[in-house]
């Protein structure tokens, strides 16, 4: 490899791949080792024993403040929004209009359905009591990560949101995200950070109360946090670093592609960033300018191991090959960047959410477009889907069975309870059916 060109850890034919090449770029799942796992389990077993006094130690221990009080005035949040510079704070609120505008678009309705003549199901959607999000805020605050949560949430018609953010050095969280916690109309914020905050917002203290769901992204802890008290409340889904797969063909700009696969690797030095392109010419020009495309500062630095790590340019021969690959690799991002966007776009089945066009930047779906930038990585694209206001609202489904369907389905009810040794299902049967 030329020594202008950014080392990267897969590269060449894609059907050339080895076994192990393979397994390591498909096989993508968080793995915590063993003392993140159990100091976790420790956080979590404090928390609930000792409430609020655990989390004011942890404060101390881990973010080096004293806190007098965990709770932040709503006041607080609003004269942080007052602070925020016009230019950030006309973004946050076209971030959120456009988040609330795909949230109305996608409500669920009441729906009804009669399979046999006299048996009535129906379907009808409630939203959530309380929600807790949580908006990260060590190495960097995130407030387009609260709009995220907290949008939806509200759109969906939950009773009171949440939010814990880690605090700063003044005892407070970033005053961005006290800024966004004020446009997007949180109900209560407390300066609680990391795996005990999840465990707060999961198990209840004194002072935060117990949530029904728990979304927003975190560190290894708080994701590791989050799968640990899945018994105990719900979560939006397993998390790990950011990723990015792009389909590309020789009608792409490699300049560009190369931008986009940077950005992404910018997030974390463990992110993924691959593109597999038809043609070689193409791929070659696109790893060629990765080298000018890395942010300077600490985020390029990240940048540059994330690609040595995680990072490809794979050359394949069709675009349907190309397909094939990006459905087993069910990447959190997709950008399709080729001539024929439509026919992969209708052949893509499991992405968090795609970019489709020349146009069509990934960093524009971080915080404008209305669509969730919360998706799930890891490959577990294959199985769920990214936040949305679905994921605020839950079921309750009801039957409905008149006197001459009950009298026609008794008999094969209590055919089915006879076979499963259920005599008391066969009796209830045939009395409501009146046989």
């Amino acid at each position: 490899m030329s020594a202008t060109r950014l080392p990267l850890r897969f590269t060449g034919a894609l059907r050339d791949l080895t076994a192990d090449d393979r397994r390591a770029l498909l096989d993508r799942s968080p793995m915590f080792d063993s003392s993140i796992r159990d100091r976790t389990r420790e956080i979590i077993a404090d928390v609930r024993s000792r409430g609020d006094a655990a989390l004011i130690a942890l404060a101390c221990e881990l973010d080096g403040v004293s806190l007098r009080d965990i709770e932040v005035s709503i006041a607080q949040c609003r004269a942080a929004l007052d602070r925020t510079p016009p230019e950030l704070r006309g973004a946050m609120e076209r971030s959120a209009a456009n988040l609330a505008a795909v949230a109305r678009a996608n409500l669920p309705t009441h729906s009804e359905c009669e399979p046999e003549p006299g048996i009535v199901t129906g379907r009808r959607p409630h939203p959530l009591g309380r929600v807790g999000v949580y908006a990260p805020g060590g190495r960097a605050a995130y407030p387009s990560s609260v709009l995220m949560g907290v949008v939806p949430a509200r759109v969906a018609g939950v009773s009171e949101i949440i939010l814990c953010s880690p605090p700063q050095r003044d005892g407070l969280p970033s005053s961005v995200v006290l800024a966004a916690a004020a446009l997007s109309g949180v109900d209560r914020v407390f300066a609680v950070g990391g795996a005990g905050a999840i465990a707060a917002m999961a198990l209840g203290t004194r002072t935060i109360p117990r949530v029904d769901r728990i979304v927003g992204p975190g560190n290894a802890y708080v994701a590791e946090a989050k799968l640990q008290v899945t018994g105990a409340v719900a979560i939006d889904s397993p998390a790990g670093p950011s990723e990015l797969l792009v389909i590309a063909d020789a009608s792409c700009d490699a300049k560009r592609v190369a931008l986009e696969l940077a950005a992404q690797a910018e997030h974390d030095p463990r992110a993924c960033a691959v593109a597999v392109v038809v043609g070689r010419e193409t791929a070659d020009a696109i790893e060629a300018a990765l080298i000018n495309a890395i942010p300077s500062g600490p985020t390029g630095i990240a940048a540059r191991e994330a690609l040595a790590a995680n990072g490809g340019v794979f050359v394949c021969e069709t675009l349907d090959d190309a397909i094939d690959f990006a459905n087993a690799y069910a990447p959190e991002h997709l950008l399709v960047a080729t001539a024929d966007d439509v026919r992969i776009v209708d052949h893509i089945r499991g992405a968090g959410t795609m970019f489709i066009g020349r146009h069509t930047s990934v960093a524009f779906g971080d915080y404008i477009t209305g669509a969730n930038h919360v998706l799930p990585t890891g490959g577990l694209s294959r199985a769920y889907s990214g936040l949305s206001v679905l994921d605020f609202i839950r079921w309750t489904t009801y039957q409905r069975v008149s006197a001459s369907a009950a009298s026609s389905i008794a008999r094969d009810v209590m055919v089915f309870a006879e076979a499963e040794g259920l005599p008391g299902h066969a009796l209830a049967a045939r009395a409501a059916g009146g046989i």
